[in-house]
Order: structure tokens, then sequence, then C-alpha cells
């Protein structure tokens, strides 16, 4: 039996965190952990290395000791931006690497078989692209992208002007692996103070404290 080669993966930290009021998502402290250690814990093991998406001064992330990739698009364009500058380093840094796989670095609860039912889902389709979704909900930024893609995602976002990943990933093929959201959905994220005190909670009760 094979193994399929692990993917690189990135956290996607490049979002303007406007309805939490600035500043790093990421960074804030969930039940005495920044959220990104958490998302680390769980997405380290699934990939081949992981790089860190974020746009401003890298140094504020140095403790982590990731490379740190800005992207590769002038201007705020979204997370197909942070997707395409995660494909060129890949490509000029990893070119033993064929695929990558995105997480938001603001969700905590990550699942841990996320990269593998990801890969299951695009070639049960016989799809190029597969992305996480739950509660019969899409999670277009937590995907799988081949690095061979990186072109044409390029196009897309300069010429096209093409800001939604639905509407790339439809172009090509995209398979859906579902989750629960039951008892918590695993691709919560925390966007506003209040999301912070709910996965406050949600921790306690994975952590039984």
């Amino acid at each position: 039996m094979t193994t399929e080669p692990k993917p690189l993966g990135v956290l996607l930290a490049g979002g303007l965190a406007r309805r939490m009021g600035g500043g790093d998502k990421p960074m804030r402290l969930v039940h005495g952990r920044t959220i990104l250690d958490r998302v680390i814990e769980r997405f380290a093991p699934q990939c081949d290395g992981l790089i860190l998406n974020a746009n401003g001064d890298p140094a504020r992330f140095a403790s982590l000791g990731l490379p740190v990739v800005a992207d590769d698009v002038e201007g705020f364009a979204g997370p197909l931006a942070g997707i395409l500058a995660a494909l060129d380093w890949a490509a000029a840094h990893r070119p033993d690497i064929e695929t990558v796989a995105s997480v938001s670095a603001d969700s905590p609860f990550i699942p841990t078989d996320l990269v593998a039912r990801l890969e299951a889902a695009r070639r049960s389709a016989g799809v190029p692209l597969a992305c996480a979704a739950s509660d019969g909900r899409t999670q277009p930024p937590i995907g799988l992208w081949p690095v061979a893609f990186r072109e044409d995602l390029r196009h897309a976002l300069v010429i096209d002007g093409e800001r939604k990943i639905d509407r790339w990933t439809a172009r090509h093929g995209c398979a859906a692996a579902e989750w629960s959201a039951d008892p918590h959905d695993p691709f919560f994220n925390a966007n506003t103070p209040e999301d912070l005190d709910h996965a406050e909670r949600i921790c306690a009760l994975i952590e039984g404290t």
C-alpha cells in the first residue's frame, strides 16, 4: 500500500482582521495558547513543512521559525493571493512538492485528518482540486492546490481580477470533503471578540478544563 506524498502546508494569515479590531487574529489567546499554535499543532504533522502567508513586518512571527511569505499580488486580494504566494514559494524553494494544502490561521480546530480526506475527495471525484465543507457549507480557503496551477491562478487574479475562490475552482473542478459540525464546527474561525469567547468554551469542553 503506497502513501500519498505530503503537501506543503500554508497558514493563511493575510487578512485585515477588521471585525477583531485589527492586529493578527491568529496570535490571540484561546484557553492559554495562541490560535496559531493550536493550528500548527494539528496541521504540521499532515504536511511536509509549513509556511505562513502574512503581509507586513515578518519579524512579528519570528518566534515560530517558519518562512513568512507575503502576497504576490498588490493590494488586498484575499485568500487567493495567499494561495498563489504559497504556490510560487513551493515552486521556487520546494520543487519536489506537487501540492499545497491551505488552512485559515484563525481556525483552531482544524481536523487532524484534513489533508488525507481532501486528497481522497479529489481522487474519488477525478478532479484536481479539493476544499473542505462542514454542515453543508464549503470552506473555500481550506483546500488542496496543485503547484502546476499557479500561472492559471496568477492570470485569474491579475488579469481577470478574480477574488472569489469558488468561482476560480469551478473552472477546473473541485471536490468537497465533508465534516460534521457536531459537537462543534471543525472549521470555526475567530473573527470577533465574541468568537474568541465561543472558542474558549469549545476548548474547555475538548480539553476537559
